[in-house]
């Protein structure tokens, strides 16, 4: 029995050993439970007593061998890391663009007082992530700056009733009012109702209304709605959507602006400077005009229409152009997300502006006193210097 169990001492000891300068902790704590179940009283424990000094012992020092053979191991991983990193310090670096500073709009636009020095700055709003109640409001809001700065905005087109501004608002396709108040004057002289217009012999018109470009086509086009008043209304120019759309060369931005200018039915007349800023202003992602039109219509109260389509393209022709926005210049900075897309510099951004905001005359040959009064020039007839 005794013999027994100094054999199994020996075998646990050198097992254990084993274990010891290998690192194999669970094989050891299994053959530890063996040797101490095998044994039988005394022998049994002093197996176990010996089993547990060894894994402490060994757990406190490794053998010479284990040490060395790690040592090594972490040496060659750290000549590996030296020679990544010799590596990429040798790889030519990509040129990078710098980053671009983050514009920030002026609180409110003061160029175009003299002496008054450039107001505190701030950063513009941020549409991500705002929401539907944010929205309305920043809309509403600007329409309210807007209308703060164009008072006396009205249709520049030069009309004295409803058949003079449909046959304008028709000729202003593809060129601007201004060129349309030019043409227009010797067109009504010698055509003043829908039945002139009507019967009149087509080359005649035509030479009258090549200023405006695409002239056959327009030509063809208000002979053809004078012919469908004369015929279907009378003579009459109709106060009702449905009837003015059935027109020849009359869609809905045509007919809101002639319900919203000659009727004072509300209406959005959603051209390109309108297309253009609304986008810009984040109100709406739409590229129709129609869905352009129900999506910013939603935004503001029905009898607000007419008036903030005069604001907005109002805007687009003075301030926030196409391709060299005025934003150093702009009254709604603040609330642009879009600022910093153009020149933010405020005497740069002064140069940019257009019509009355730059000093240069507006585009309509009779535009309303109140336009007038607010310090507007009218625009000079066609050929003069």
């Amino acid at each position: 029995m005794k013999k027994s169990s100094a054999s199994k001492k020996t075998a646990a000891n050198t097992e254990t050993a084993a274990n010891t300068e290998t690192g194999a902790r669970t094989e050891t704590a299994a053959n530890t439970g063996k040797a101490a179940s095998a044994g039988a009283g005394s022998g049994g424990k002093a197996a176990a007593k010996k089993t547990s000094a060894a894994k402490k012992a060994g757990a406190a020092k490794k053998t010479p061998a284990a040490t060395k053979a790690a040592t090594g191991q972490r040496s060659a991983a750290g000549q590996e890391t030296a020679k990544k990193t010799a590596a990429k310090k040798a790889a030519p670096l990509k040129r990078q663009a710098p980053a671009k500073k983050p514009a920030v709009a002026p609180k409110k636009a003061t160029v175009a007082v003299k002496g008054v020095a450039p107001a505190k700055t701030v950063t513009p709003a941020s549409p991500r992530g705002e929401s539907r109640t944010a929205l309305v409001r920043r809309a509403r809001r600007i329409n309210r700056e807007l209308a703060e700065v164009y008072p006396y905005a009205h249709p520049e087109l030069d009309f004295e009733n409803p058949f003079q501004l449909v046959v304008a608002t028709v000729l202003s396709a593809q060129t601007t009012d201004l060129r349309v108040n030019q043409t227009t004057p010797a067109l009504f002289a010698k055509y003043p109702t829908p039945e002139d217009l009507a019967a009149a012999v087509p080359e005649e018109v035509e030479e009258i209304l090549r200023p405006t470009g695409f002239f056959r086509a327009k030509t063809r086009s208000v002979i053809g709605l004078s012919k469908a008043l004369v015929e279907d209304f009378g003579g009459e120019v109709p106060g009702r959507l449905e009837d003015l759309v059935k027109l020849p060369g009359v869609g809905r931005k045509t007919a809101f602006v002639v319900l919203g200018n000659a009727y004072g039915r509300p209406g959005i007349t959603v051209d390109t400077h309108f297309q253009r800023l609304v986008r810009r202003w984040r109100w709406t992602e739409e590229t129709d005009p129609d869905k352009i039109e129900a999506a910013v219509g939603a935004l503001f109260p029905k009898s607000d229409w007419t008036d903030l389509s005069h604001h907005v393209i109002w805007h687009g022709r003075r301030i926030c152009h196409a391709r060299k926005p005025a934003c150093g210049a702009c009254p709604i900075a603040p609330l642009c997300p879009a600022y910093g897309e153009g020149e933010t510099d405020p005497e740069k951004a002064k140069k940019l502006l257009k019509y009355e905001k730059g000093g240069f005359p507006g585009q309509r040959l009779k535009p309303p006193q109140a336009y007038l009064d607010a310090g507007g020039k009218p625009a000079p007839p066609l050929g003069a210097g």
